[in-house]
């Protein structure tokens, strides 16, 4: 493994929109050609951002950044640029390697969690997105959790960004492990309430609510991997789950575990 450590100098006054712009345009291109987000953080007078990125090897930066600069999405992001004026002062790159292995002599695992929903409306209707960096397929809304988030936290914050809605959680439906990505996805099972749906600029092309059934499934969600959640979350079997802290213990909200019976 090699590590990327790509640290911006910015004013203080752009650190939203240069944030905005990361997850819009920076981040969904490496994560979809194979790159791994460590972490990314900013000092205290916020005129200075760091993002470390994780890859297999230096011929795997190479590769991921030749795919990159052929996008479409890099496209977009150059425009957009032009269009914010100046996102940053300048920056520096460097790569690192790990010291710490364990005795395996494999490095420290590292994963990323994820938060899916299966959000219904009032006429049983899913409501599902189209993301820009995968165009071939519609999916549950949802994304990465933050630090310091639970699940339930992450999911209302991805679901209002990416289509405008709010809604009520009903409980976990299950859990799906990418190993080639480390990506942990967990699925909650939910209700629309209220909101104008409409995509997320720079991430959804698309919101909708689609009528889905186990014989349609595979002509609105073309990833399998997408579709056996939805189909896990058509007829589930709720998991429990809580979130909570600790010095001292304090339970933050839980779900229980039940089958739903139509």
């Amino acid at each position: 493994m090699i590590y990327r450590r790509k640290t911006y100098r910015i004013s203080p006054e752009v650190l939203e929109v240069f944030t905005d712009f990361f997850h819009m345009y920076l981040y969904p291109n490496q994560i979809q050609h194979g790159a791994r987000l460590v972490g990314r953080w900013v000092n205290e007078s916020k005129d200075e951002i760091v993002a470390i990125w994780e890859y297999d090897s230096m011929e795997h930066y190479e590769q991921i950044e030749r795919m990159i600069k052929q996008s479409d999405l890099h496209t977009k992001a150059m425009s957009k640029r032009k269009e914010l004026g100046e996102l940053y002062l300048d920056f520096t790159q460097d790569f690192l390697t790990s010291t710490t292995h364990s005795q395996k002599g494999s490095q420290t695992p590292r994963h990323i969690t994820a938060v899916s929903g299966f959000i219904t409306n009032q006429d049983g209707e899913v409501l599902l997105v189209r993301n820009l960096h995968r165009p071939d397929t519609l999916e549950m809304p949802g994304g990465q959790v933050e630090e310091g988030e639970t699940l339930e936290e992450a999911l209302h914050r991805e679901i209002a960004e990416e289509t405008g809605a709010t809604v009520r959680l009903i409980g976990m439906t299950g859990i799906y492990q990418n190993v080639t990505s480390g990506i942990l996805c967990v699925v909650f099972r939910g209700e629309y309430l209220s909101g104008e749906l409409q995509p997320a600029e720079g991430e959804t092309s698309e919101v909708v609510f689609k009528n889905i059934t186990k014989e349609n499934a595979e002509a609105w969600i073309t990833r399998p991997h997408f579709r056996s959640r939805l189909l896990d979350a058509l007829e589930p079997n709720y998991l429990p789950y809580e979130a909570f802290r600790l010095r001292p213990y304090e339970l933050l909200c839980r779900y229980e575990a039940k089958k739903e019976f139509s």
